[in-house]
């Protein structure tokens, strides 16, 4: 896979580039021409100040989510600048599990305008922690598409990237589980890799697609238990 994805790029230096949406011709370094750069559906206030669900009212304050006002979460806040629809959606899905390295690029943007976000960038960031891939997903998939996207987001930002947590239980997928189940099925999947120590450390988690938060709560309680002082999030889109 590696091989086939440098020749793509190596392709596109010789070839005009094209959307990756529609196929129309775009300048350099675009992947998504005007009309299909109009469909990623951005999140805009206003939404819950702690998970970035938007709200579909009359609100003109900051407000908290009946969801997160409900529960304790251990990330103070989850930013997404996208929703997980249309383009945005198809891109993950074709980046994840078809192996369209080139996609790369446009969700790092996304991610990376998350990092603009006032509850990000309002404060220290000391480095930005990928969500890991159990062994042997990487091993199929021969790539975590976190540390990816949080590869070239933290270059473009200037922001260190920590590879220091391991998926240590292949747990079932979260799609079949209610709220509750989970968090359950997260419990303790994830620990320090050896050697890395996070005291005293401003982080930001990176992941693609928030959805319950779940995956991050879980990150971020085992960051804070290893002593990060702090952890907050942000994803290419909000579920």
């Amino acid at each position: 896979m590696q091989l086939a994805n440098r020749m793509r790029d190596l392709l596109s230096l010789v070839y005009p580039p094209s959307c990756e949406q529609c196929g129309a011709g775009v300048e350099h370094p675009h992947y998504l021409c005007e009309k299909c750069a109009a469909g990623a559906e951005r999140i805009e206030a206003p939404f819950c100040r702690v998970c970035s669900e938007p709200f579909w009212g009359a609100i003109s304050s900051e407000f908290t989510c009946q969801n997160c006002a409900n529960r304790r979460v251990h990330f103070e806040c989850a930013v997404a600048r996208y929703r997980s629809k249309g383009v945005v959606r198809e891109f993950i899905h074709r980046f994840k599990y078809f192996s369209e390295y080139q996609l790369r690029h446009p969700l790092a943007q996304w991610a990376g305008e998350a990092l603009e976000d006032d509850r990000i960038r309002g404060r220290r960031v000391d480095a930005l922690v990928p969500v890991p891939l159990f062994p042997a997903r990487f091993r199929n998939r021969e790539f975590n598409q976190a540390e990816v996207i949080a590869q070239l987001a933290g270059s473009s930002a200037g922001i260190r990237v920590f590879d220091c947590l391991a998926r240590v239980r292949n747990t079932s997928s979260q799609l079949t589980h209610d709220r509750e189940g989970r968090m359950e099925n997260l419990r303790n999947a994830f620990q320090m890799r050896h050697n890395k120590t996070v005291r005293g450390l401003d982080l930001v988690l990176v992941d693609d697609v928030l959805t319950t938060g779940s995956t991050l709560d879980e990150c971020a309680r085992t960051l804070l238990s290893a002593g990060a002082a702090s952890v907050r999030a942000i994803t290419v889109a909000r579920g």
